[in-house]
């Protein structure tokens, strides 16, 4: 694994990725390539992760993510620049709790039980015996993180920066205690971010309740699918530019099954059309009500608890009542009172616990806020101003929008795992106090000077440390010779679902606390879908394992595979078939290298004699540097699919299909050709090697390491850069000719059916300089298409046009005798025997597409392939037509 100037190595028949991949990544980790010094004298470009949970396991989503990551990566480290990928875990507070707890409730025991300080024990411990698997599961995909580096979000170092960024919002004022409706899982007892919020469509109804008008003078109806919290309203809104109730404005109305009278409101929020167009208000219970209480100063009566039951507030009789079983009685008792107007069948979607899929309860509740308004503005300007640029630009307009109206953060989580929150409560006078640094704690209180102080209980929200991320595990609030180095890192890569809970909070956390935005780039990736467009998830059946696809096929197929797919229209369609194409893929960039390997006997590497260079030379050569243009541009624009392509259709289509087989000639030639070929045939390999690399690392080292080569390793060999001296559009133009020409009479064969070792004879009318193109290429057109001999003529009588088969390109005219190469009548026989096969396929296909009922009732991805069927099967229709026509005359 040393320099390897001029010896060459055979390649085994097949490639195994199973025994490669892992020697190499071993390799690669003995070296300590992955870890760079901070070293200022080299550009330098840095990753910090986005840190999976650290109760997770790779998913295909991981896979995408990490994959884009470690692609630049590779691609700039190979340019020259200083690189850090940093990794690391997040301590993922309410989902590595449950998983605990869940371990806790088969031994018959809560938290409680254990209290706060044995819990915690048991949550370290758990997470040194399952937690990161991922990251080792990361190796497996060959990331070229940094692990001696590797950072977990309630490490030591970590928690003193997480507790100092609060206290220095506290010591400013950013961070208050208030009562606000909040996300609420009465399974997992804790308030919870609206990225743990997970929607889904439930069947359910819409109740239009009346509320009679205290003047006797008829009643509203208002429209609810929450029946239960009426007992909780303390306003009926309805929009001021709704002339159905401009006389209904400063009446009351008696709220139902209660004695309290609740005014009628005016306000913008209510949407005229829905239900009725007058909404019950229940500030405690929803958040948008929640708004229009403070703007109408309406009282907040708390009538559901944290526990999912009915509280004292809701009346004597429904108290201690499980809301669904209150929601049921409330109806009943609407429903005696001659108060239920109707009942409509209404489908809507409702927030979940991700954890535990209980649904949540909107809830009033004291809790730890950040001020957002002082914190977002900065964030806004640096996104507007262009230092921080999201790709697709699309994002930008939504980033802002939601920045622009930001509420303030709930930062408060009611959980043992976590930061806990560093402010002290006086229970002689209830100021709350924070420390004077994340290493001491409050001895008494700020305002009265009383020791009886003890610290909250609650937990930061997971988000809060997250913000730190890109800052925090490079050292700060420390200035270390990291952060010096590597700070702002280069781009985030991140999904679309947390631009504002991640994102934005990273953002606006890097310009208060440094000064600097946190990185120049957001990259969003690709959500990954399915075959029919539907989300991957193991539990519906829709998922797709990488770790079995990597078993299968290799890492290097799932990369290609991602990457290939991965582009601005932000959805990729999914399956373990692209994967198995990609490997295929694989094989065929191994068995060109097996060949060219073979045939490199004697060879010393040297700069190609551009003056030797014949045709399919230059035209390769051509070929290749425009491919290094087009990889270099599209990596550093993020459009990784274009570079993915790209490199796949010249390896696969130009240098295996073409040149590969056009240098076999020359290899069987005179020493120069051979020495001539050799030289063309290493140039184009080798550095198509080194251009894959970022994508595919494994199968391009070991191919790499049997080809002469300078250097420990491909990851360190510098990456291309397009050499325009080597352009040549004539050449690239004449090869086309000739490459168009031998598809032509392959095209021609193939509608003779003729064998492909069967000689033919050609007739050919070439004019222009195209004649002596075909003249010099006829040895090409010999070995490619079998043509045994070529008839140049000036033309060819309407007459006799008739006994050819013919082709027709710009300049030039080809023509073969069918006579002699096949039987007419049997040919004529076998394409009226499948035009009669494709007939009977079309009036199927045809009559489903005019069916109105399977044009309702189909998923539209099979509409699509019926159409797609059609129009093949009208193509190969009318090209058998026209051979029949042909071979009839």
């Amino acid at each position: 694994m040393n320099d390897n100037t001029n010896q060459v190595a055979q390649l085994p028949k097949v490639y195994d990725p199973t025994d490669v991949e892992s020697k190499w990544y071993k390799f690669w980790l003995d070296k300590d390539y992955f870890h760079p010094e901070a070293d200022k004298s080299k550009p330098k470009y840095c990753i910090t992760i986005p840190p999976p949970n650290v109760t997770g396991s790779l998913h295909i989503g991981h896979a995408l993510c990490y994959s884009i990551q470690d692609v630049l990566v590779r691609w700039k480290r190979m340019q020259g620049f200083n690189t850090l990928c940093l990794p690391g875990t997040d301590h993922a507070g309410i989902g590595t709790q449950n998983k605990v707890e869940q371990a806790l409730a088969k031994e018959g025991l809560t938290r409680h039980d254990l209290g706060r300080e044995k819990f915690l024990e048991r949550v370290w411990a758990w997470k040194k015996e399952y937690g990161g698997q991922i990251l080792h599961q990361f190796k497996t995909m060959g990331f070229s993180f940094d692990w001696e580096r590797e950072r977990f979000t309630m490490d030591e170092r970590y928690i003193d920066a997480v507790l100092e960024s609060f206290i220095r919002l506290f010591n400013k004022g950013y961070i208050y205690r208030g009562a606000r409706v909040i996300n609420w899982c009465p399974r997992c007892h804790t308030a919870i971010s609206d990225i743990e919020v997970e929607y889904v469509e439930q069947h359910s109804h819409l109740w239009h309740l009346r509320y009679p008008l205290e003047d006797g003078s008829g009643y509203m109806v208002v429209a609810t699918t929450r029946p239960e919290t009426m007992l909780g309203d303390t306003a009926v809104a309805v929009n001021p530019n709704d002339e159905r109730y401009r006389n209904m404005l400063g009446k009351n109305v008696k709220l139902p099954l209660t004695d309290r009278v609740i005014p009628i409101v005016a306000d913008d929020h209510v949407d005229i059309e829905f239900g009725t167009g007058a909404v019950k208000v229940t500030p405690a219970h929803d958040p948008n009500d929640f708004e229009i209480g403070m703007r109408h100063n309406l009282a907040q009566i708390v009538v559901i608890g944290p526990d999912g039951c009915m509280t004292q507030e809701a009346g004597t009789n429904y108290e201690g009542l499980d809301r669904y079983k209150a929601r049921q009685k409330v109806v009943e008792d609407m429903d005696k009172l001659g108060l239920l107007d109707h009942i409509d069948d209404y489908s809507h979607s409702v927030g979940t616990c991700e954890r535990c899929h209980t649904t949540i309860e909107p809830l009033l509740s004291e809790q730890w806020f950040c001020k957002m308004k002082e914190l977002a503005g900065p964030a806004i300007d640096v996104v507007k101003q262009g230092q921080v640029k999201f790709h697709p630009d699309r994002y930008e307009k939504i980033f802002i929008e939601w920045m622009e109206n930001v509420r303030d953060w709930c930062i408060s989580r009611q959980l043992w795992w976590g930061h806990r929150i560093p402010v002290w409560k006086c229970a002689d006078c209830g100021e709350y106090t924070a420390p004077q640094t994340a290493k001491s704690k409050v001895e008494a209180c700020r305002k009265c000077g009383s020791s009886n102080v003890t610290q909250d209980t609650d937990v930061l929200d997971t988000w809060f440390s997250s913000a730190l991320w890109p800052f925090a595990t490079l050292g700060w609030p420390e200035n270390t010779p990291e952060l010096d180095c590597f700070y702002p890192t280069d781009v985030l890569v991140t999904s679309r679902e947390i631009i504002y809970l991640w994102v934005a909070r990273m953002i606006f956390s890097s310009l208060e606390y440094l000064g600097k935005i946190p990185f120049e780039d957001v990259y969003i990736y690709a959500t990954v879908l399915n075959e029919e467009g539907k989300r991957m998830s193991k539990s519906l059946g829709t998922g797709v394992d990488p770790l079995q696809l990597i078993d299968k096929f290799g890492a290097d197929a799932l990369r290609f595979a991602l990457i290939q797919q991965t582009g601005m229209n932000q959805d990729i369609r999914f399956s373990d078939k692209r994967v198995e194409d990609t490997r295929n893929f694989g094989n065929k960039i191994w068995n060109a290298s097996r060949f060219v390997i073979m045939n490199l006997e004697g060879y010393t590497p040297s700069a190609i004699d551009k003056s030797a260079l014949s045709l399919e030379d230059k035209w390769i050569l051509t070929r290749l540097n425009r491919l290094i243009e087009t990889v270099n541009s599209s990596l550093a624009t993020y459009n990784m699919d274009v570079a993915a392509r790209a490199i796949y259709e010249f390896l696969w289509s130009e240098y295996c299909d073409w040149y590969i087989e056009l240098a076999k000639l020359r290899l069987r030639g005179s020493d120069e050709d051979k020495a001539q070929a050799q030289s063309v045939l290493y140039h184009v390999l080798e550095t198509t090697l080194r251009l894959m690399h970022p994508i595919m690392p494994f199968i391009t080292e070991e191919i790499w390491q049997a080809l002469p080569h300078e250097g420990e390793s491909i990851m360190l060999a510098p990456y291309p850069e397009a050499d325009s001296s080597l352009f040549d559009d004539d050449a690239e133009s004449r090869m086309n000719a000739v490459m168009d020409a031998v598809r032509a009479i392959r095209n021609l064969r193939a509608e003779l059916g003729v064998g492909p070792g069967k000689p033919i004879s050609l007739t050919v009318v070439a004019r222009g300089d195209m004649r002596g193109l075909i003249e010099a290429g006829q040895g090409a057109l010999a070995f490619l298409a079998k043509v045994e001999s070529l008839r140049f003529v000036e033309s060819i009588s309407e007459e006799d046009k008739s006994k050819y088969i013919s082709a027709h390109l710009p300049d030039l005219d080809i023509f073969v005798e069918a006579a002699g190469l096949i039987d007419v009548e049997k040919e004529l026989a076998r394409i009226d025997s499948e035009l009669k096969s494709i007939e009977k396929e079309l009036v199927r296909s045809q009559g489903k597409l005019s069916n109105e009922s399977f044009i309702s009732k189909a998923p539209e991805a099979i509409i699509e392939k019926e159409k797609r069927i059609v129009a093949e099967l009208t193509e190969k229709k009318q090209k058998l037509d026209e051979r029949k026509k042909s071979l009839a005359r």
